[in-house]
């Protein structure tokens, strides 16, 4: 795009993907793939068999990773200055839909069906993770909106 006398040239950016769904999406993918395919491989190389336990576990253990331990030391990085959550709506919503996908995992594992997931679960698991998304744009969409119309009235 060019200025108003045509003479120098200006850059947009324009996002292509909302920040708040790409990292509840792509970067949770991103980080999770190997694990994933881990799973995958190990059930599906013995599908007659009870799967082993590495694959399901290494999910597990690296989603507590990456809440816990990268979450501390991202945060111990910035500094000694007070930490501000921009927008505490998607904060909220991850951090509820955080402490559920461990209950839900508790529910699967030990309540519902001891030791075996279900079809049923597993697309309710689908499920939970789709409203995951849902929530943390409207909320990301919300926070947007409260912001804007702030800056307007001033």
């Amino acid at each position: 795009m060019w200025d108003k006398e045509k003479k120098a040239k200006c850059y947009i950016d324009v996002p292509v993907w909302n920040a708040t769904v790409a990292n509840l999406t792509l970067m949770a993918l991103g980080s999770s793939a190997p694990e994933i395919m881990l799973s995958v491989i190990g059930t599906m190389m013995d599908l007659d068999e009870e799967p082993p336990v590495l694959g399901p576990s290494t999910i597990v253990g690296s989603a507590a990773f990456n809440l816990l331990i990268i979450s501390g030391l991202s945060i111990m990085a910035v500094g000694e200055e007070p930490k501000k959550v921009h927008d505490v709506g998607v904060f909220f919503v991850t951090s509820v839909a955080s402490i559920w996908a461990y209950v839900w995992l508790y529910i699967c594992l030990e309540v519902s069906s001891p030791n075996e997931v279900t079809l049923a679960e597993g697309w309710w698991t689908l499920f939970f993770f789709v409203a995951l998304i849902v929530f943390s744009y409207s909320a990301d969409r919300l926070n947007h909106f409260f912001e804007n119309k702030k800056k307007s009235s001033e």
